[in-house]
């Protein structure tokens, strides 16, 4: 029994070596058949389908004989493509705009005056803002009107946002919840064109009439239309945060003597804090990237507004910007609108780690923890 039981032993850790050299081989044949395929791609062969073909047998015979190794393969395979296609989409864009970046330099950022500290000039002046003929490239009035309808839109989205969240979460009957959560979650589905084409046609002209406005299309109307668009986003995540915070803690409120309000101010908002801080820098990322609204209502003109402070007047948007300008342009004016890009990423990403910063601390203190 002894020596059976020591031979079925051997005959099993056989299996699993044989087993484990074929998944290591099918992973190898199908890694090397994909980069051949990618590098064939870049290069437009006719031949990519050959090793296109011999990638999609491995992974198939695979998926047939062994299921869970190959499931992993896959998964980690498009894990490393997608870092990979990011990290080269972003290399690509960064070297598209080192032309316009090495022209430029810090006069990117510069006005039609120049800036100047202690008698010491920070920035040099540029002759125009934007003008193609003479290649001048500054982003400063771009940068100005995507900071402006940035922050219209937040003051729009985010309190009315976080009010109808607790709402539809904590005091709406049950069945005005099922009627309108759907509905707000629709109308977040509805593609920017729209959204862009009612401001301009409606809204546009309302103002314009109504409120005798200098010009057609502003940043206040940009930042209006951008806000509503972001608000349905906004509520329906924050609402699934506030949901998501267990029902005895409320109990226990309302146990204790607190009010529904008192009970949504101390109990359910702070505990949910995350989510709405979630939901919150969404509706700002939207706001910061939304290009069509943007493109359909201003004027396009890239210069500051006059006073500066005025949000009536038309100005452009990074967006904005290269969705008017890239169908006509080549060489360094192309370029520039790859450097518009760069800001804009650099911009959103530091967004991105600053939120993350403060979910992160937000949980420490909320956890007890220094």
């Amino acid at each position: 029994m002894t020596d059976l039981s020591s031979f079925d032993t051997r005959q099993r850790l056989r299996r699993l070596v044989e087993t484990d050299r074929e998944v290591a081989s099918l992973f190898a044949v199908a890694t090397v058949c994909l980069v051949a395929t990618f590098a064939l791609f870049l290069l437009n062969s006719t031949v990519t389908v050959v090793p296109l073909a011999g990638f999609l047998a491995a992974t198939g015979y695979g998926w047939y004989a062994h299921q869970a190794e190959t499931a992993r393969a896959l998964t980690f395979l498009a894990t490393v493509s997608t870092i990979l296609v990011l990290g080269l989409i972003t290399v690509y864009v960064f070297l598209e705009a080192l032309p316009v970046f090495q022209r430029m330099g810090i006069r990117l950022f510069g006005f039609t005056e120049p800036i100047e500290l202690f008698g010491v000039t920070l920035i040099p002046s540029v002759d125009s803002y934007w003008s193609t003929s003479q290649h001048t490239y500054s982003l400063i009035p771009m940068i100005w009107g995507t900071f402006v309808t940035t922050l219209l839109a937040t003051a729009i989205a985010a309190p009315l946002g976080i009010a109808a969240a607790l709402f539809l979460a904590e005091i709406a009957p049950p069945l005005v919840r099922e009627t309108v959560k759907p509905g707000v979650e629709i109308l977040a589905g509805i593609p920017s064109i729209v959204y862009g084409y009612l401001g301009f046609v409606v809204l546009n002209q309302f103002f314009y009439q109504n409120l005798e406005m200098a010009n057609l299309g502003s940043l206040f109307l940009v930042g209006l239309v951008i806000g509503l668009m972001a608000l349905p986003t906004v509520v329906s995540v924050a609402d699934d945060a506030l949901t998501s915070v267990p029902d005895a803690m409320r109990d226990g409120a309302i146990a204790m003597g607190l009010t529904e309000w008192q009970t949504m101010k101390s109990i359910t908002l702070p505990a949910a804090l995350s989510g709405v801080s979630a939901a919150v820098l969404l509706g700002i990322g939207r706001a910061v990237g939304e290009t069509m609204a943007a493109t359909v209502i201003l004027g396009h003109t890239q210069r500051l507004p006059d006073p500066l402070q005025d949000v009536f007047d038309n100005t452009e948007t990074l967006t904005s910007l290269i969705a008017s300008q890239y169908g006509n342009a080549d060489g360094l004016h192309m370029n520039a609108l790859f450097t518009a890009g760069v800001v804009l990423f650099v911009t959103v990403m530091i967004l991105s780690i600053a939120a993350r910063r403060i979910e992160l601390r937000m949980n420490r203190k909320l956890g007890g923890e220094l």
